[in-house]
């Protein structure tokens, strides 16, 4: 599987910047993580670099893709493997000249109106939610299960689902048609990292019958 195919990568990590954040991407993507985001909204753009350049190296040590939120010249300058941008971010466009052909570029959808719209675009993947709200999407009400639902079956490409997604909400979520899962909390928040995404990677992969990551 290439960094830029995502198609059977499960599980997303969304993280801002922590002091453990090498030990804590390390032990995530030991669990099971298979795609991580840097999302930090309080760093400037010095500072975000090296934080992103270390993160960088960590997830291409491990063969797992590496995204930047927002800021395709920051990717580029870090060598990610592309970026995430939300609906009031630089356009897709942008990022995929200043990123090239091959990098992944992801856009938030929170609508069929997004959702439409981001089929007209150069897209490695789309966000769909949240389903939930949540505290890291301020002022956002939950989508609930009908838009996710739509979006995973409307895509051309992976839907990575976000908001509330726990081991006991994942059952649900496959069952309408949810294949990608976007974490924030439950692992950020999580007193052993390791274990909650075992416990996360256990739960979808058993939901979606595939086999288990090797220990």
């Amino acid at each position: 599987m290439t960094a830029g195919d995502l198609s059977g990568r499960r599980l997303y990590l969304c993280t801002p910047d922590r002091v453990d954040l090498a030990a804590f991407l390390t032990a995530c993507i030991a669990g099971g993580v298979d795609v991580v985001q840097l999302r930090d909204k309080e760093l400037d753009a010095r500072p975000l670099i090296a934080r992103a350049r270390l993160a960088c190296a960590v997830c291409h040590e491990h063969g797992v893709p590496f995204v930047v939120n927002d800021r395709p010249d920051l990717a580029l300058e870090v060598g990610a493997d592309g970026v995430h941008v939300g609906q009031d971010d630089a356009p897709v466009s942008l990022a995929r000249r200043i990123l090239g052909p091959e990098a992944i570029v992801g856009l938030s959808t929170h609508g069929e109106a997004d959702l439409a719209a981001a089929a007209g675009e150069d897209v490695s993947y789309i966000s769909a939610g949240p389903v939930e709200a949540t505290p890291t999407k301020p002022g956002r009400e939950g989508t609930g299960t009908a838009y996710v639902s739509l979006a995973s079956a409307r895509s051309s490409v992976p839907v990575f689902v976000t908001g509330g997604v726990t081991p006991e909400r994942i059952p649900a979520l496959a069952a309408a048609g949810v294949r990608h899962f976007v974490v924030v909390r439950y692992l950020t928040q999580a007193p052993d990292a390791q274990h909650a995404a075992r416990e996360l990677r256990g739960a979808i992969d058993r939901a979606l019958n595939s086999d288990p990551p090797a220990a």
